[in-house]
């Protein structure tokens, strides 16, 4: 057992670092399955247990690789287009994020984000509403710029990936490849600035590992899925992610 140990971090149990691991997997199949939500409830277990300073650079890492395990087994149903302008809009996020300090409290940023996220999926919608690729430019700016500063903004990219026009499965996939490509920028940011990977290393293969049978077992699950179904838990996970932003925000926000 204390062999084992030796692998994770200071500061860590071994009881710990194997819940994270085994959590991962549940987390996955949740995605998976749904489209949304594993990352936020992982971000919330990993700040319940790890140092703080480390949340959000290794959740980014896990959660990379559990999206690029997804866009992986799901690459069949991948739209590249609106991958393609995605990339483009994040690479232009991803330096403006850089470059700018954000002066908005990151409450007040909670609550933008959450209410934003319940109007895109609740509120009036024009009668022809087409999916036009090139839209995902700017939708890649803002979700790009935002998940520099808040922990997971899966939630955010979901909010545009419409499962009733682009199909369950493409929107899925699509949302797994564009998750990918945001933590991996961000993964480059938290590299640059100094903060130490190869500490964590063991830790991040292994939650990436069993994320990707949780994934496994999420497809299947998805495949067995009536579209009508898919599309009521995807909002109503949609809707309960935002509204915890915008508790956990006026929670703070009364506090202070």
């Amino acid at each position: 057992m204390d062999l084992l140990l030796d692998y994770f971090p200071n500061g860590l149990t071994l009881f710990e670092a194997l819940g994270l691991i085994i959590f991962s997997y549940f987390t996955s199949a949740v995605t998976a399955t749904v489209g949304i939500g594993g990352g936020v409830m992982m971000l919330m277990a990993m700040a319940s247990i790890m140092p703080i300073i480390s949340v959000i650079p290794v959740h980014g890492a896990v959660q990379m690789g559990s999206n690029g395990g997804r866009a992986w087994l799901m690459r069949d149903h991948l739209s590249w287009t609106i991958f393609i302008y995605f990339l483009i809009g994040s690479l232009i996020g991803a330096a403006i994020a850089s470059q700018v300090v954000v002066a908005l409290p990151k409450d007040i940023l909670r609550l933008i984000l959450g209410v934003f996220v319940i109007w895109i999926v609740w509120g009036p919608k024009p009668r022809k509403r087409n999916v036009n690729p090139k839209s995902f430019i700017p939708i890649g700016i803002g979700t790009t710029f935002a998940s520099m500063f808040v922990g997971a903004t899966g939630l955010l990219i979901g909010a545009f990936m419409e499962p009733k026009l682009l199909g369950k499965m493409n929107a899925v996939s699509t949302h797994a490849i564009c998750g990918m490509l945001q933590h991996g920028l961000k993964i480059m940011v938290f590299g640059l600035l100094g903060f130490a990977f190869s500490e964590w290393i063991f830790l991040i293969l292994a939650m990436v590992g069993t994320g990707f049978l949780g994934t496994f077992t999420g497809h299947f699950i998805l495949n067995k899925i009536p579209e009508k179904i898919f599309i009521i838990l995807f909002k109503g996970l949609l809707t309960l992610l935002s509204a915890r932003l915008i508790y956990l925000a006026i929670m703070e926000l009364w506090i202070k």
